[in-house]
């Protein structure tokens, strides 16, 4: 009974077990709950993975209606690659909030908090699973609206400024992204995303579809903090709750990042996106734009939280440029990066929030002497920071090995000679946290007997991530094997495909 709904599971579940959440008040047994409801999510997301690796593609048609007419869920090893990162954090983050959050968010919207995150847990999985349109921006808004609210979450009112900002950002990617699904259905009259495929080939010179590409493509990029379409996220990941920032920073923009894949390989093609449009150029200088300003701009900030978010920028750089490679081990090296920056980033946001659960900063400064006052929680955020320089046993190096190999194969040496040059800036804006946490004394304001670990709620999640780092940058036959299948699959486009036109013979 399960496996015949399986492609489901994981968004009906969260989806269901929120509003259920908000009802149950704050107590132990509703964060038992919401942790239980994502570690089932996650189970799911495994066994699809698994399923998708050994069977291929799995189709569901919800409500019984087929496709085209129908909503369909559709699940390879691309989307299902990205689930089991997005479900595997979230579970994580729900297991550290516990005692985070007692700290940054309010006794009385305790409940409120784990019901936005399992809404924002349905809304992502869902933008992974379907393979409707339309349907895309529904589970995008539902994901949005979660993701507003648990910015505003924190005690310091400057989040509501943050979310503010985020808010108004993200309405404009959504508005753009539903004008350019509308203006494909105006052309071809279908929404499946495997039917938009077959029926925008008849129009491939059409100005129409080729606006609708601008206006998805811009609106995504809003979504995934493209720069320089990324300034919603320094602040929206400063001034959340440090639970809720690891939870968007490994998960979020990773989805809206899988979101420009599909609609790139699967919708348009890439003949008409690469060949035609020559959007590749486009992205590419973004990209390395990206890595650079954005490790500049983290390299003087004071503030540890922000320099991590114009981190994430940084990477998602590394992710777009090797989508813009235009190759089957480009695309690799970003779904790769993909799973293995959420295991970075994620364990990073975690540490910097254990340190403001004890100093109550986020400051540079307040880093000094922790190295001996927290050695658990610093020696985490050390592993996790030279997983981001690309240290070799770490998965960062995997990453880069992989995006240099793609830059390589096409003698774009100056590509992989930029990739190992951010690498270096990512030394001088980690060195500078480390070297206040080793090589400075813990200030005289602080007691030294009042700085001393967090409890194991919070080192656990935190270091399951960090041995995750060493332990897939060491075996890395499922991130390689699973990244492989998906960009193979995207190009080859060896899915069976059944349009309306052959359904209806």
């Amino acid at each position: 009974m399960l496996e015949q709904h399986l492609a489901a599971l994981p968004i009906i579940i969260p989806l269901i077990a929120a509003p259920i959440t908000l009802v149950m008040g704050r107590s132990l047994f509703t964060w038992l709950f919401a942790t239980s409801i994502s570690a089932l999510a996650c189970f799911f997301s495994w066994q699809l993975l698994v399923t998708a690796l050994s069977d291929g593609v799995l189709s569901y048609a919800l409500g019984g209606w087929p496709p085209p007419w129908g909503i369909e869920l559709r699940v390879d090893a691309a989307n299902a690659f990205v689930l089991l990162a997005v479900s595997a954090l979230s579970t994580l983050v729900l297991l550290y909030s516990k005692d985070s959050i007692e700290k940054e968010i309010e006794s009385s919207k305790h409940t409120l908090y784990y019901t936005a995150h399992l809404l924002c847990l349905a809304g992502l999985s869902g933008m992974l699973l379907t393979g409707d349109a339309f349907n895309l921006f529904v589970f995008l808004e539902i994901s949005s609206l979660a993701t507003y609210t648990l910015v505003s979450l924190a005690s310091d009112r400057r989040c509501l400024t943050a979310a503010f900002r985020y808010l108004v950002m993200g309405t404009i990617g959504a508005t753009f992204i539903l004008i350019g699904v509308g203006m494909l259905y105006m052309m071809t009259g279908t929404l499946n995303m495997l039917d938009l495929a077959s029926r925008i080939d008849i129009y491939e010179s059409s100005r129409t579809i080729n606006t609708g590409l601008a206006f998805i493509m811009v609106g995504v990029s809003i979504k995934l903090a493209l720069f320089p379409l990324h300034m919603w996220l320094p602040s929206a990941y400063t001034h959340a709750p440090s639970a809720v920032t690891a939870f968007l920073a490994s998960t979020a923009t990773k989805v809206a990042v899988y979101v420009m894949i599909r609609f790139v390989f699967t919708v348009f093609g890439v003949e008409h996106v690469f060949e035609e449009m020559r959007m590749e150029l486009i992205l590419m200088v973004l990209a390395i734009v990206a890595i650079f300003k954005s490790s500049y701009t983290a390299i003087v900030q004071s503030n540890v939280k922000t320099l991590l978010a114009y981190s994430s920028v940084a990477q998602i750089g590394y992710m777009i440029l090797g989508l813009s490679l235009v190759s089957v081990t480009g695309l690799m090296a970003s779904f790769i990066h993909i799973f293995n920056h959420a295991l970075m980033k994620g364990a990073l946001f975690m540490a910097a929030g254990a340190v403001f659960y004890r100093v109550g900063s986020v400051d540079i400064k307040a880093f000094r002497g922790l190295g001996k006052q927290m050695p658990l929680t610093m020696a985490a955020f050390t592993i996790a920071g030279l997983s981001i320089i690309g240290v070799p046993l770490t998965v960062g190096f995997v990453s880069k090995w992989y995006l240099v190999t793609a830059a390589l194969e096409q003698n774009h040496w100056l590509i992989a000679a930029l990739v190992l040059a951010g690498s270096l800036l990512a030394v001088v804006y980690i060195g500078r946290v480390l070297e206040a946490a080793y090589f400075q004394k813990l200030p005289e304001s602080q007691a030294p007997d009042k700085v001393k670990e967090v409890s194991w709620l919070m080192l656990a999640p935190m270091w399951i991530l960090v041995l995750a780092n060493i332990y897939f940058g060491i075996d890395t036959s499922l991130t390689t094997e699973a990244a492989s299948t998906a960009s193979e699959w995207l190009f080859q486009n060896t899915d069976v495909v059944t349009s309306s036109q052959e359904m209806l013979k």
